[in-house]
């Protein structure tokens, strides 16, 4: 920075990147940066010197119209008019690439969300992972990332055998199995059986008929209510594959080779205390079958190979200890654990009239992602689950989704864009036009627009870079209240037979402007963008 080398200073003290925000308070400018703050001491000056330096240096440049010395160090900026200007510009340009960045560029991201076992419907907390983790997909893909979004199937292992046991009792008649799934969606699969496969019951192979027809039958169940949901994956891939390649037993002998292993009571364990984990794990126990962490280990592996730089899991709230253990193996097979993400998504809960909803009609015991999808659509249904931070717990009431009213959080931002939406239509039909007059815009409300979708470039790679898609959500509220205030106050198009200004055609390209970022900010989330409600 120039105005460090001209007083001595060593342009070595700057941060990678300099923080600037948008004061809460606007008298107090349309960004603040503590820069000065940060670099002071180690640049060894007075922040307050160093602040009086940047402003004198920044009032003097085009963009901005004044820059003011604030408490111990702080810089308040305010933007010449032009330079707003050019953010009404910079959307109209970019259009559906508005926001849009490279920070990702080149890296190839493997995005694993859902994976719910194929042992009935998706429940809720599947439901918020394939809201979040889609939203997820896209925003990483908008910062430039090479994103392919997996679905695990967990075919193998004896949750399968349960789920198969509950098909054949159900089929029989009988009562389902102690450890076994009950639910209407049993019997409808296990009727489903034995109308493919009539001699299921009484085929010598019984059990592997009912295994191969009924897991598939809930896996195509399960791929149907994602993509109406919204969510599609790219690769589902079969745990099973893992146990049959022999790439199981390929990932434990490499880890046995390498010393990642070590055998002890009968059991070979991963030496996972060694790289984090909070205990060693058992990889293949005394009876010399894998554990499931072995699959996991293998899974991983074929992740690499498939030229994968980042690969990121996102499981229930019970999975909290694979964030140690998926780690640890990573870096027993020699890896680099930043490979590696974890996240994990905590609770949902339904309410309605004040109560927790509890059952579902068809799956007995949870309610599944199609409950929610009938009692408030696919839209509310995927806002909803998108608009918190998945580290807590999450309460949604049915009621207030279902009002069109502007205490619901969807309902709300979809109208902003609607209204956009008719006020674009209604100019057309004035024959009013849009203009580049941006210098008119000086309105309070008017810049508090500008600056607001401004900021949507930076929150989209801020909701990338810490993979919080809530962030986009909460952005678009914070839009569509800074719009309806900006409404309230400054008329767009003329009234009866006033004459049409440059000012309205300059307002209405900063409607358009917003339009297109509402547009962009909701298909990051998979949530529609209405022309009318």
């Amino acid at each position: 920075m120039d105005v460090l080398s001209t007083r001595g200073l060593d342009p070595a003290v700057l941060p990678a990147a300099v923080t600037i925000e948008r004061p809460r308070n606007p008298e107090h400018g349309d960004y603040a940066t503590n820069l000065a703050l940060v670099i002071g001491k180690k640049a060894g000056v007075q922040p307050r010197d160093l602040a009086g330096w940047l402003a004198e240096a920044l009032a003097g440049t085009d963009a901005v119209a004044s820059a003011e010395v604030a408490g111990p160090g702080f810089l308040n900026l305010r933007l010449a008019a032009d330079a707003q200007g050019g953010i009404v510009r910079d959307v109209l340009t970019a259009g559906d690439a508005y926001g849009r960045g490279d920070r990702l560029a080149g890296v190839k991201i493997n995005l694993e969300f859902v994976s719910a076992n194929p042992t009935g419907p998706i429940h809720l907390g599947g439901t918020r992972w394939a809201a979040v983790g889609d939203a997820l997909g896209r925003i990483l893909a908008a910062n430039g990332g090479d994103v392919t979004r997996e679905y695990y199937f967990n075919d193998a292992g004896a949750q399968i055998d349960r789920f198969v046991r509950s098909l054949i009792a159900a089929a029989k008649g009988e009562p389902a199995p102690e450890d076994g799934y009950a639910g209407g969606y049993i019997s409808d699969i296990a009727a489903e059986v034995l109308k493919r496969e009539p001699t299921a019951l009484t085929a010598e192979d019984s059990h592997e008929v009912f295994r191969r027809v009924g897991v598939n039958l809930m896996f195509d169940e399960i791929k149907r209510d994602l993509h109406d949901f919204g969510t599609d994956f790219d690769v589902f891939f079969h745990e099973n594959s893992l146990h049959e390649s022999g790439a199981v037993a390929k990932a434990i002998e490499q880890l046995k080779t390498s010393g990642g292993l070590y055998f002890e009571d009968g059991a070979w364990w991963l030496r996972s205390t060694e790289y984090g984990d909070d205990k060693d794990r058992v990889v293949i126990k005394r009876d010399g079958d894998p554990a499931y962490i072995a699959g996991d280990i293998a899974y991983f592996l074929d992740k690499r190979s498939r030229g994968f730089d980042l690969c990121i899991y996102m499981l229930g709230a019970d999975h909290h200890g694979y964030i140690g253990r998926l780690k640890a193996a990573a870096a027993a097979l020699g890896d680099d654990p930043k490979t590696v993400e974890v996240l994990i998504g905590q609770m949902v809960n339904l309410v309605s009239d004040g109560k927790p909803v509890r059952m579902s009609k068809r799956a007995g015991t949870v309610i599944t992602m199609q409950d929610l999808v009938d009692a408030v659509g696919v839209d509310a249904a995927r806002y909803a689950m998108s608009r918190s931070s998945v580290d807590s717990s999450l309460d949604i009431d049915l009621d207030l989704l279902r009002k069109r009213t502007n205490e619901n959080p969807v309902f709300y931002v979809q109208y902003a864009h609607a209204r956009l939406s008719s006020l674009l239509r209604n100019a057309a039909d004035l024959g009013v036009t849009q203009s580049d007059q941006y210098e008119l815009l000086q309105h309070d409300r008017e810049g508090d627009l500008i600056r607001t979708i401004g900021e949507f470039p930076r929150v989209v790679a801020t909701a990338g870079e810490l993979r919080e898609p809530h962030r986009v959500a909460r952005y678009l509220e914070e839009l569509a209240g800074t719009y309806h205030r900006f409404y309230e106050h400054c008329r767009v198009l003329p009234r009866g037979d006033e004459e049409t200004t440059d000012l309205h055609r300059a307002r209405l390209s900063l409607c358009a402007a917003t339009r297109q970022v509402f547009r962009n900010g909701l298909g990051l989330l998979g949530v529609s963008a209405p022309e009318q409600m």
